[in-house]
């Protein structure tokens, strides 16, 4: 998990927008993003999506019409969603949301184009059945 930077904008603001599903969170620096709950879910921190080391991300498939069912505080430096497909791993701390805000059209692109390179889907009725839950998935 990344941690908290101390550089890094706090946030003033965070409200979830279950009709456009988007999370829209605004930093004491001004920046504001909304960011959609799918690129939320794709981008999760979680060892789970994101391995324990380079290489070794899980490519999400299936997750354009996920929800946020909850967003739970973590101390006074991340959040916690708990997304509809049962994913609640991820802790997302200021800095991480403050990056995905500035990088969000690149990340996105990125997810795209690796989705495609992989044959996947973004459609939840195509994608592939998940990995069997407990754990992070791997074998150690």
């Amino acid at each position: 998990m990344a941690g908290l930077d101390q550089n890094t904008p706090l946030p003033t603001e965070i409200t979830l927008h279950s009709q456009s599903k988007r999370l829209e969170i605004a930093f004491d620096d001004g920046s504001r993003f909304t960011l959609p709950f799918e690129f939320l879910r794709v981008h999760s921190p979680s060892a789970e999506v994101r391995g324990h080391g380079p290489g070794q991300e899980t490519l999400q498939q299936g997750k354009r019409d996920v929800d946020v069912v909850d967003l739970q505080p973590v101390g006074n430096y991340a959040i916690r969603p708990v997304f509809s497909d049962g994913h609640d791993s991820g802790l997302y701390s200021w800095d991480y949301l403050y990056m995905l805000g500035q990088q969000q059209d690149a990340l996105w692109q990125n997810y795209l184009d690796r989705l495609e390179q992989a044959g996947g889907t973004r459609d939840p009725a195509k994608a592939p059945p998940p990995a069997p839950k407990g754990g992070c998935g791997h074998h150690h």
